[in-house]
């Protein structure tokens, strides 16, 4: 009895190992885009989109190549018991939305965090995609035009059936074959792929998100509709400590942080200001806001 409880165990064991590991195709697209409106400076940035057999994930490379520093930042922090301020240590991701698409039925998720809460909607977007005969090489690719209207701006994509899977960067989708470039008429965003590679060990979120959750967050999407979405996430904008700040009485506001010289009212200022700084660097959004 005791050998077949420990066999069992020893297969359970197996079988959760096993569904544990997940492959994925991983590629990078380089992203062009003006932040402001009214300003013509362009800024770039590297955006990953995981494939799955599952799903596809679109986010900022940011949130994930950086993750081994944060590790090794964290760890001397909690040995040596020593608030650290490591935000400034590294850099902040341009966009910090998550995309996610569900296969084959391409329903997506897209979700922002919001403090220690993740918020998002979902919506199943019909791209009518037009293809054209034009044919050009992009990158490694032989790639085939096709044009769409999408969130209030004109696109023209480029895709490859060489890579058969009909996705592409941010939303984009629909296509017999990777999109390998697509940008709206006035290059206000532009994605390029610029390489790509297996992963046989995929894990869906960062370290920076399983520490955030570890913290009092939570990984989890609260999913309500998209107006509500984005008339709470306008609000968090102009005052994103706003859920926080009442809930702390005024005696540990006044409390220093462990090893530091900064107390827990200064160290949230600070974080206040760097999240406004944030948010208003940038106002030209990828889809235009509607008119009502």
């Amino acid at each position: 009895m005791k050998m077949y409880k420990s066999l069992s165990f020893a297969l359970l064991f197996l079988v959760a190992f096993v569904s544990a590991q997940t492959s994925a195709n991983r590629f990078f697209y380089e992203l062009t885009y003006k932040p402001k409106q009214k300003v013509d400076s362009l800024q770039k940035a590297v955006a990953i989109l995981d494939i799955t057999d599952k799903k596809s994930i679109y986010k900022d490379y940011l949130t994930v190549s950086q993750d081994s520093l944060i590790k090794i930042e964290v760890d001397k922090m909690m040995k040596a018991g020593m608030f650290k301020d490591i935000s400034k240590s590294f850099q902040q991701p341009k966009f910090a939305f998550k995309i996610i698409k569900e296969y084959p039925n391409m329903k997506l998720t897209f979700s922002e965090r919001m403090l220690n809460s993740v918020f998002g909607y979902t919506e199943e977007p019909k791209f009518n995609w037009q293809i054209t005969n034009d044919k050009q090489k992009i990158g490694d690719y032989e790639a085939q035009k096709a044009t769409t209207e999408f969130g209030g701006r004109k696109w023209t994509a480029w895709f490859t059936e060489a890579i058969p899977f009909p996705d592409g960067p941010y939303k984009f989708s629909g296509l017999p074959g990777l999109i390998v470039k697509i940008e709206d008429a006035d290059k206000n965003y532009s994605w390029t792929l610029t390489a790509n590679k297996k992963l046989k060990e995929f894990e869906e979120f960062s370290y920076s998100e399983k520490l955030q959750a570890q913290f009092g967050g939570s990984n989890d999407v609260n999913i309500i509709s998209r107006d509500k979405f984005e008339s709470s996430f306008e609000t968090y904008k102009k005052d994103p400590l706003a859920s926080i700040r009442g809930q702390i009485p005024q005696d540990r506001m006044n409390m220093k942080m462990p090893g530091s010289d900064k107390t827990v009212g200064e160290m949230l200022k600070e974080q206040e200001k760097t999240l406004k700084d944030y948010y208003s660097a940038s106002d030209n959004t990828i889809e235009l806001p509607k008119t009502k």
